[in-house]
């Protein structure tokens, strides 16, 4: 069960990310390798390639070994935590923004809901808490900041802001600042949210 979850994860995870890529490319008017910087800019995209590259490497060391698949919980509740926030915040910010169509709609699905409810449904399989800590929210943060950084950098130069919430040009630097900061807040919410779940009723060690 766990190996057939963690193979359509993956499987899936990967399809949307190369769809999005194909289209992406269809409908672009910049240069290859703009139209590559820009895709890779979305949290969307990075954070979906994370899980299909993380749970192919579950996969291919599981079939390795020929035994059954071994993770360390504190980076897959990490790698939860970060395609949680991509559904959350599409759900509430930014799915009214556009109405795609055909396969579009398609790929958008599997990128901000059905991928983020397979991640989140084989983590609540795995639940325990094993080693995890609260201070290991501090790490998680890392790539969530990081990413903003490269964004807002790379923005003031080409002035393309992946998301509206970003955008400085036009709703301004502060309030930009503001919405960041709301984003780590919600990071960090989410992340206290899964160390103090992963607690609940933990397993018995054998």
């Amino acid at each position: 069960m766990k190996l057939l979850l963690a193979f359509c994860i993956a499987i899936f995870s990967l399809f949307a990310v190369v769809s999005q890529f194909d289209l992406m490319l269809s409908n672009s008017t910049n240069t290859f390798l703009e139209t590559t910087v820009r895709f890779f800019s979305f949290f969307t995209i990075l954070t979906n390639s994370l899980v299909a590259g993380y749970f192919s490497f579950l996969i291919y060391n599981s079939l390795k070994h020929k035994k059954s698949i071994e993770f360390n919980f504190a980076t897959l509740t990490s790698i939860t935590v970060y395609i949680s926030i991509v559904g959350l915040v599409y759900q509430v910010l930014l799915r009214h923004a556009w109405n795609p169509v055909g396969l579009q709609k398609i790929v958008d699905e599997m990128l901000h809901s059905v991928n983020p409810t397979l991640v989140l449904l084989y983590w609540f399989i795995n639940k325990s808490d094993h080693s995890l800590q609260y201070k290991h929210i501090l790490s998680w943060l890392i790539y969530p900041l990081i990413y903003l950084v490269c964004v807002l950098v790379r923005g003031h130069f080409s002035n393309f802001y992946p998301y509206p919430f970003l955008n400085v040009n036009i709703i301004g630097f502060q309030k930009v600042i503001i919405n960041s900061i709301g984003m780590t807040l919600l990071f960090i919410i989410i992340s206290i949210l899964f160390v103090w779940i992963s607690k609940l009723n933990p397993k018995k060690a054998n």
